[in-house]
């Protein structure tokens, strides 16, 4: 069993809902990227999604860009981001780690090599926004190959038939984007997410995460009714933004942690358990 299985079964023996935090490798600095993920997992993180910086991040919103463009000023890419994770890994042998990202890095790396070279650093899951799953099997049979896995978004214009598609690929989770537009734009619309749910979960075995739009503890609470998971970006890196980088850190796990308890405190519904 993988560590999202792992992850996720022992979520739903403890009848909690999972909360997966965004954050790009790199950034506010190179340095502080490692002690960022291990404030997260101390502040209630079960999942950490490390953003790999690429100068054309087509599905993030404009803060989600700062913070790639600030990790590339610096020198950061994907052997770097695979650096921090071996570190990270050196003291935290229970937290998965999933790479979210685009084509082009892996592309360039080569995928048998960047298979092995994510799976020697720890690499539990990869999510790449631009790989579609119709052309991705190989890709995902790959990945599976090395015990990491292969996550794909789902959309709020999904059909039917590409939902079934996806979770024939897709193992760890599947994640919903709950808005139609880039990472942090719009109003978050529960109601619909909500609706949506149902039909994603009775296609799929993996279980549901749920991201963009969730900015405090109120959005992630009425998300954690219906999913499986909670998946927070943009908002942790203007939190970070906010403060010295010297406090960066701080920063970022004191907002986890509050929305750790928010989502703590709801009673999952049958129709998410």
């Amino acid at each position: 069993m993988s560590r999202i299985a792992e992850c996720f079964a022992r979520l739903n023996a403890q009848r909690r809902r999972g909360l997966i935090p965004y954050v790009a490798a790199g950034d506010p600095a190179p340095e502080l990227t490692v002690p960022l993920m291990r404030g997260l997992a101390a502040a209630g993180a079960d999942i950490i999604e490390l953003g790999v910086p690429f100068s054309d991040p087509m599905a993030d919103g404009p803060v989600i860009q700062r913070a790639t463009e600030r990790a590339i000023r610096q020198g950061v890419g994907l052997k770097q981001t695979l650096q921090f994770v071996g570190e990270f890994r050196r003291q935290d042998a229970r937290t998965p780690v999933v790479l979210m990202g685009y084509a082009n890095p892996i592309e360039h790396m080569g995928r048998d090599a960047f298979a092995r070279a994510a799976s020697e650093a720890g690499v539990d899951g990869v999510l790449v926004v631009d790989y579609p799953p119709e052309e991705s099997e190989e890709f995902a049979a790959a990945m599976k190959a090395v015990a990491i896995d292969p996550i794909f978004l789902l959309a709020p214009t999904s059909t039917e038939e590409r939902i079934a598609r996806v979770a024939k690929v897709a193992s760890g989770y599947l994640y919903y984007v709950s808005l139609k537009g880039i990472t942090g734009a719009g109003n978050l619309d529960v109601a619909a997410v909500a609706a949506r749910i149902p039909l994603i979960k009775s296609l799929a075995k993996v279980p549901v995460g749920v991201g963009f739009g969730i900015r405090d503890a109120a959005s992630a609470q009425a998300v954690a009714r219906v999913a499986d998971a909670v998946v927070v970006g943009s908002r942790i890196i203007q939190e970070m933004e906010s403060v010295p980088r010297e406090r960066a850190v701080e920063a970022a796990s004191t907002l986890l942690a509050e929305l750790r308890r928010a989502i703590d405190e709801v009673a999952p519904t049958a129709a998410a358990a």
